[in-house]
């Protein structure tokens, strides 16, 4: 049987597990995915066009979309908690120029860096497992003026908001097993979050699943004034 996790970074590093014999396969980079649909939502244009210069992944597993993006041009910094997803993200992408992974909270990075980016964005990663009231004003502070936070993840369910456990199925029924903590909020609730924490322009919505598909996608696009 598995180890367990006991800390987050631990749980994120049994995230979509690779199986079988030999090194995993590289995903495609060729298309920027926002909702867990393929083809199914808006793609890069999302964070505006043209696109940013200089751009800031919050949770960005193995680093598929801050991939997409520096072959486009744009330069990437991913930070994640996990130092497995980090491995496997700089091996997969070393040959990508303008393009960097770095193994950390983002909470942490947010406050200690000194980089000013013209994006920030989390496809289904950090903005979804950080405390908004914590994350929102740091992000704040590390955009340029008129710079834009863009993220999605699952559309909340139920009428329960804040944070809420989340259980990995391949956790469950285990001894000593993590719960993680997943902020939920309606578009309505997180427009009132951004604004005031300073954010200007917010749109918030929930893109309906496709034909076939159960659960939608929370979409969300805010800027800093300027």
């Amino acid at each position: 049987m598995p180890r367990v996790p006991h800390t987050p970074a631990e749980y994120w590093d049994t995230y979509k597990p690779h199986r079988g014999d030999g090194p995993a396969p590289r995903p495609d980079a060729a298309v920027f995915e926002w909702t867990q649909y393929p083809g199914h939502g808006p793609g890069a244009e999302f964070l505006g066009t043209p696109l940013p210069r200089c751009a800031l992944d919050l949770g960005p597993a193995e680093g598929v979309e801050a991939a997409h993006l520096a072959r486009r041009g744009v330069q990437v910094t991913g930070v994640d908690l996990s130092p497995a997803q980090v491995a496997r993200a700089r091996a997969w992408w070393r040959n990508v120029p303008r393009l960097e992974f770095v193994h950390a909270d983002a909470v942490e990075y947010l406050s200690c860096t000194p980089t000013v980016f013209d994006a920030v964005y989390s496809d289904w990663g950090a903005v979804w497992f950080t405390d908004p009231d914590r994350l929102l004003p740091l992000i704040a502070r590390r955009l340029a003026p008129g710079g834009v936070l863009a993220f999605a993840h699952a559309e909340p369910t139920g009428e329960t908001y804040g944070p809420q456990p989340m259980r990995g199925k391949w956790l469950e029924g285990r001894e000593r097993e993590l719960t993680v903590l997943r902020w939920q909020y309606a578009p309505e609730a997180w427009t009132d979050l951004l604004k005031r924490h300073g954010f200007t322009d917010v749109a918030a919505r929930v893109l309906p699943a496709p034909a076939g598909g159960s659960v939608g996608t929370l979409l969300v696009r805010a800027y800093t004034p300027g």
